[in-house]
């Protein structure tokens, strides 16, 4: 996987890495209803701490770009189910 994460240090790391995998999502680079990576793996792609990737699922979760399903992973939501959970 190629891409570039650029941190601003005027900014707070887990709002980057949360924009940042918004910006895949919306550009079709992570496709709705395939697994994102596991948490370990984006900790280690972005270069941030496990607790930073955690906290940046959260807020793709509140924005409702991915769901978690437990003891399966993160799953990038369709657009139809991103427009409902917004509501």
């Amino acid at each position: 996987m190629s891409f570039t994460f650029e941190p601003d240090p005027s900014a707070y790391l887990y709002d980057q890495v949360a924009d940042h995998i918004e910006a895949r999502i919306r550009g079709g680079e992570l496709q709705p209803d395939r697994p994102l990576s596991a948490e370990r793996r984006l900790a280690t792609e972005y270069g941030v701490a496990l607790g930073t990737v955690r906290h940046a699922i959260r807020i793709l979760q509140r924005r409702g770009l991915v769901r978690v399903i437990p003891s399966k992973g993160m799953f990038v939501n369709p657009p139809e189910a991103r427009q409902a959970s917004a509501e």
